[in-house]
């Protein structure tokens, strides 16, 4: 079954007779091939043409391209031209650089370039700590990536990398005021990745780690924590995890379960897997079982990788083997952070009664939402396009904003359950239903509620808000 997207949102200027039927057939003619029409432009008009421009929705590239097609075989109506709406938002790039401070004239210059700015070097070269309070250290995160396992696409290189932490640098800013920045490092070396990443953080006040493939992002991801003094955050690992915890505390709600008696399935033991399983764990689940593509972890096989040997030691106290689907049923909860379409409607339908389906493999999730929701009390998906979407950035940008705030260095387990647990809340009580299970990725609500719940949550001693530590106008 076709579900149009606005991520194949595609604009067919075409040429057409000015009667009073013609804009019927455009919209007929998308309707049959099973397109989502949302604009229809009339762009040029005579006595007797009209030059419209047809916007719609299509499910994948070959599906706007049957519209199209569509359209052309309207009697009298010509094709000029068909844009992908998704190729031209990206045309040039989606981020710019602009100045804070006025540049009039020579006196602007003088302050924000040489002379003045000399001074403002010393104080820094006196005082490093002076840099959070002087320049965009304060307010600025690295979004760092190898290129190696983005998104779905896999092991795509930095180039191919960059539109997606393009994306996220602009949501850091849209909805945290956070000034995020890509580094896509062409590089796949760990020893690189860490020196590279050592090497550029004295610009930044926070390390934001992106798809790096797993096993790699566990070592560089804990290397970078202890040897830098600014938080160093693995969104594919603990921003998702955290999601997972608030949509996961909410839907519990929903079905009247406790995460201490209830038997999870998770598909997926990379980066978000590893990440989930610790945090839900923490949060007090006592019975998980995780299953890669060989079948169930348990610790009575031996694992050459230590994280996964990890999850065998932490999780699966009965020692199951089999498949995912043998794991499956009579579990509460599924979370599948993996790959498409591993299971099906009947797959769901042995959970369980008041089952949770999180398939979050994107964009083709483990199991179809809909088929999934004949069984399922509550399905979550990491799609825009059905109820419940479990996306990073109901996180990241309060996350950062929190930590930057605070100048904590230290991302704990507290820290991270304390934000999961303020997007949870962002859902008020008379609001929660089984459609309803986190907020909207748009709600202004969420980014400084997480951001407040970071802060509070941040170890004493470990960082402190900025402050002045050089008095204006010393004279060096």
């Amino acid at each position: 079954m076709r579900n149009p997207s606005p991520g194949y949102a595609i604009t067919v200027r075409v040429e057409a007779p000015a009667s009073a039927g013609a804009t019927g057939g455009l919209v007929a003619a998308v309707q049959r091939a099973g397109g989502s029409l949302t604009a229809l432009d009339i762009a040029e008009s005579t006595h007797d043409r009209l030059v419209v421009d047809v916007t719609y929705d299509a499910s994948d590239a070959d599906h706007a391209e049957e519209i199209a097609e569509e359209l052309a075989r309207v009697p009298q109506v010509s094709v000029r031209k068909v844009s992908d709406r998704t190729f031209l938002m990206h045309l040039g790039g989606k981020l710019e650089v602009n100045p804070k401070v006025p540049l009039k004239h020579r006196d602007d210059l003088s302050r924000a370039y040489t002379p003045g700015v000399a001074r403002i070097c010393l104080a820094i070269a006196a005082n490093p700590a002076d840099a959070r309070r002087l320049t965009i250290k304060r307010n600025t995160v690295a979004v760092v990536t190898d290129g190696s396992a983005v998104l779905g696409l896999g092991n795509i290189g930095p180039a191919a990398a960059l539109p997606v932490m393009e994306g996220k640098a602009a949501l850091f800013k849209q909805f945290a005021g956070v000034d995020a920045w890509p580094v896509c490092l062409d590089t796949q070396d760990t020893e690189e990745i860490i020196s590279i990443v050592k090497a550029i953080a004295p610009v930044y006040g926070g390390i934001n780690l992106e798809d790096i493939a797993a096993p790699r992002c566990f070592e560089i991801e804990r290397r970078l924590r202890d040897e830098l003094d600014i938080p160093v955050f693995h969104d594919d690992q603990h921003g998702t995890a955290i999601v997972v915890l608030a949509a996961l505390t909410n839907a519990l709600r929903v079905v009247g379960k406790e995460i201490s008696q209830i038997r999870i399935a998770v598909s997926g033991v990379g980066a978000a897997g590893h990440a989930i399983i610790e945090l839900l764990l923490a949060q007090g689940a006592t019975d998980i079982v995780a299953c890669g593509r060989a079948g169930a972890i348990h610790a009575g096989q031996s694992y050459d990788d230590p994280d996964r040997q990890w999850i065998a030691q932490h999780t699966n106290r009965s020692h199951e083997e089999g498949s995912l689907r043998d794991v499956l049923k009579g579990s509460d909860v599924f979370i599948g952070v993996s790959a498409p379409n591993l299971l099906t409607g009947e797959d769901i339908a042995t959970m369980a009664d008041d089952a949770i389906v999180f398939a979050l493999a994107n964009p083709d999730p483990e199991v179809d939402p809909l088929a999934a929701g004949e069984h399922a009390a509550v399905v979550a998906t990491g799609r825009s396009d059905y109820p419940n979407q479990i996306n990073n950035v109901l996180c990241f940008p309060g996350f950062f904003r929190g930590m930057l705030d605070s100048g904590a260095k230290n991302i704990t387990q507290e820290v991270m359950v304390a934000a999961a647990t303020a997007i949870a809340d962002a859902v008020k009580p008379e609001e929660l239903n089984a459609s309803y299970i986190v907020p909207s990725v748009f709600d202004p609500v969420v980014a400084p509620a997480v951001a407040q719940a970071v802060r509070a949550a941040v170890e004493p001693g470990d960082g402190s808000a900025p402050g002045r530590t050089t008095p204006v106008g010393k004279v060096l």
